[in-house]
């Protein structure tokens, strides 16, 4: 049975539109969803913007400091690692948007929502790095937890910042296992923490003109009455409860729609705005032909190309997807620390719901 965590907000499933989207739901009703998140106290960084003497005086190494109290500005070694809230919500897409990703609003504001944000201020201002954990099964008792959006400030790259804070992150969540995408480029420092590569996913990108036929399979736009069986789904195929996740989907989602069968959901899946592109995740389904059947229905609801991540063990839908019209982006190592594999059932895990998230 899904749990449900404690929590100190509530999280309202929505009837009508998304926001922003102009996209309709039926059949939805408010819904209070739980889970847990204390944030901690943390004083906005008010320190002003070092300066340094030029030149030397009595033959010591001239230093910086703050050009207020005189206080040595800390290095990066120093600087603490705090708990992030929605209130950062900016300084994470700043921090994305200075590396050469989307600023993804839209996606952070659901993993600190969901999750849990930790980070790094800069004195000068903004962050200097950040990162999101979403755990997944019983409230202080987690199965696995899933490391996403790892980033540091082109300003203060290759000084050994990102290696710090998923030290911390491995430190602080102990024995609980671990799991990740990794770029071609972030893989060693995983490597190195002692994460172990375990899958692969491949990105695809474009617009699924149905070229092939897809499979005769039923599907629907989810109603509220198919949460308690979606949940019921997920969590075999997931192998761990996520309700605190799943439940955000309807508010989060432009599209939420049901694969079923003699009345019995066999599959479920979304797509979400991510800038000009509708990511599709997650996709659980009963085979490749449910699959298919979610796939094409969501493409055919939206005049926004499509991008998603398959697992690359599911050869068939990704042949299917290309010959649609999709294109091959990158791929990313699915990696694991404290588990051989992933638990629950890869052969009906197809996409996730953001490699972020897992």
């Amino acid at each position: 049975m899904p749990c449900t965590h404690p929590t100190s907000a509530d999280v309202q499933i929505l009837q009508g539109a998304t926001p922003g989207t102009g996209v309709q739901r039926s059949g939805w009703v408010p819904v209070h969803v739980s889970r847990e998140t204390p944030l901690a106290q943390h004083p906005s960084s008010g320190v002003a913007k070092s300066t340094c003497a030029r030149g030397e005086t009595s033959g010591r190494q001239q230093r910086c400091s703050d050009s207020l109290s005189g206080v040595p500005t800390p290095s990066l070694t120093d600087l603490p690692i705090r708990r992030l809230t929605h209130r950062d919500l900016a300084a994470c897409a700043d921090l994305s948007e200075d590396r050469g990703w989307p600023r993804e609003e839209h996606k952070w504001g659901l993993l600190l929502s969901a999750g849990t944000g930790y980070g790094i201020d800069d004195p000068d201002g903004g962050l200097v790095s950040a990162c999101v954990v979403t755990e997944y099964g019983p409230y202080g008792r987690p199965s696995f937890g899933a490391v996403g959006m790892v980033l540091v400030a082109e300003r203060h790259a290759r000084r050994g910042v990102g290696r710090r804070l998923m030290r911390h992150i491995v430190s602080l969540m102990g024995t609980t296992p671990l799991t990740l995408h990794a770029t071609p480029n972030g893989r060693p420092l995983y490597e190195e923490l002692g994460f172990k590569t375990t899958g692969r996913a491949e990105m695809l990108r474009g617009r699924l003109t149905l070229g092939v036929p897809a499979p005769d399979v039923t599907t629907r736009a989810a109603t509220a009455e198919d949460l308690p069986s979606i949940l019921r789904l997920d969590e075999e195929v997931f192998g761990a409860d996520r309700t605190h996740v799943i439940t955000r989907l309807p508010a989060f989602a432009d599209q939420f729609r049901v694969a079923e069968e003699s009345g019995r959901i066999i599959g479920y899946s979304a797509t979400w705005p991510n800038m000009d592109t509708q990511v599709v995740g997650p996709l659980i389904a009963r085979d490749t032909k449910t699959a298919q059947s979610l796939l094409a229905s969501l493409a055919d609801r939206t005049d926004r190309p499509l991008r998603t991540d398959i697992d690359v063990r599911h050869e068939e839908l990704l042949s299917w997807a290309k010959a649609g019209g999709l294109e091959s982006v990158a791929f990313n190592s699915v990696m694991t620390y404290g588990i051989p594999e992933l638990p629950g059932d890869w052969r009906r895990r197809f996409a996730p719901l953001t490699v972020a998230a897992g």
